[in-house]
C-alpha cells in the first residue's frame, strides 16, 4: 500500500519505524522492502528538474529510503542531466566515456556488438577508488532485455547496525585501501594499468563512515577495497597469522555483509524506468544474466565528498 510518510532504513524488533511526515507531500512512496527502496509515483523527473519544492521532496525521500525507483519517465537527456545536477556536479568516468553532448552522462550500453563483460556483476559502491567517491547517481533505462538484467541495491547502514558488537569494536578506527588498478585496471596491459593508477592513486577511507547529512554510521568496504592500512598493531596482531590471513578474513567477512538478502532490494528494469540512489550508504549489483539480449542504460553520477 502506498504511503505518504517516510520509513526509516533500520528495523526495531522487526517492525519498520515511521518518522515525522513532511509538511508537504505530493509524491506517493511505496516501500519495496522493510529496509531499503521505495517506488515513487505521481511525479516526473522532468518537472522536478525545474521545481525546487518537488526536488526537495525527492531528496528527503532519497535520504530515507536510500534508493528510489520510478516508472514511465519519458524525459530528455537534458532533463536527466538537469535533475542530477540538482544533487551536485556530475563526474566523468575514466573507463566509461560520457555522452559528447551531455558531459557526465555515461552510456552503459550492452548490445550485440559488445562482448559479455562481467565487471558490473559484483557488489560495489561507485568510485571508492577516488578520494571523493560518488555522492549518488541517477540511472535511466533506455532499452531492457525481455527478462533479466535486474539491479540489486543494499542498505549498508543496516549492514553496520546489525554487526555483532565485538566486530563493531574491532573495526572502530580501521581504514582500508581502495583501488581502481586492481579492478578496472586488471584487464589492461601493464603500462596502461600503471598510467591509470598514476591518474587515480589508491584511496584510503574509513571502514565505517558517517553520512554527512543524516549522521548514520555506514559499513564502507566493498569490492574495490584491497586491504586494511592500519590493522597491524600490537592490539590486533599477536602472531603473524593474526595479520595474514587474519586481516584478510575480517575484510572478507565485512565485504560479505552486502550479500545478505535482508538488506537488499531488487529492481526489474523497463524502458524509461529510473533509479536514484545514495552511493554513500548503499552498494549495488548489476545482474548480468541476459546475454545475448540488449541492455542500454544512461547514468549521471554526482561528485561526492571525502568520507569521514
Amino acid at each position: 500500500m502506498s504511503q505518504t510518510t517516510s520509513q526509516t532504513s533500520s528495523l526495531a524488533d522487526g517492525v519498520p519505524a515511521l518518522v515525522r511526515p513532511s509538511v508537504r507531500r505530493s509524491i506517493k512512496a511505496e516501500p519495496l522492502t522493510c529496509t531499503i527502496g521505495a517506488e515513487l509515483s505521481g511525479v516526473s523527473l522532468g518537472d522536478a528538474s525545474r521545481d525546487d519544492d518537488l526536488f526537495a521532496e525527492i531528496k528527503e525521500l532519497l535520504l530515507t529510503y536510500k534508493v528510489l525507483f520510478l516508472r514511465d519517465q519519458d524525459i530528455t537527456r537534458a532533463e536527466h542531466v538537469a535533475f542530477a545536477e540538482r544533487l551536485g556536479p556530475l563526474e566523468d568516468h575514466p573507463v566509461a566515456g560520457s555522452d559528447p553532448d551531455h558531459p557526465g552522462l555515461v552510456r552503459i550500453y550492452k548490445d550485440l556488438d559488445s562482448k559479455p563483460e562481467h565487471y558490473e556483476n559484483a557488489l560495489h559502491t561507485d568510485g571508492t577508488w577516488r578520494e571523493n567517491p560518488s555522492l549518488g547517481a541517477v540511472l535511466r533505462c533506455v532499452e531492457s532485455p525481455p527478462v533479466g538484467g535486474d539491479t540489486v541495491w543494499v542498505n549498508m547502514v543496516e549492514a553496520y547496525r546489525r554487526l555483532p558488537e565485538h566486530i563493531k569494536i574491532q573495526i572502530e578506527g580501521l581504514r582500508a585501501r581502495h583501488s581502481i588498478e586492481a579492478t578496472f585496471g586488471a584487464v589492461m596491459p601493464m603500462e596502461t594499468r600503471h598510467k591509470l593508477k598514476a591518474q587515480f592513486p589508491d584511496a584510503e577511507h574509513p571502514v565505517v563512515r558517517t553520512h554527512p547529512e543524516t549522521g548514520e554510521k555506514i559499513l564502507f568496504v566493498n569490492g574495490f577495497a584491497t586491504h586494511f592500512v592500519n590493522f597491524h598493531t600490537p592490539q590486533n596482531v599477536r602472531f603473524g597469522q593474526d595479520y595474514a590471513p587474519g586481516a584478510s578474513h575480517l575484510l572478507n567477512y565485512l565485504t560479505s555483509q552486502a550479500a545478505i538478502p535482508e538488506y537488499q532490494v531488487r529492481w526489474r528494469w523497463q524502458p524509461n524506468s529510473v533509479a536514484i540512489w545514495d552511493n554513500r550508504s548503499t552498494q549495488h549489483y548489476a545482474v548480468q544474466d541476459y546475454w545475448p539480449a540488449v541492455r542500454k542504460m544512461e547514468r549521471a553520477g554526482i561528485v561526492g565528498d571525502r568520507p569521514f
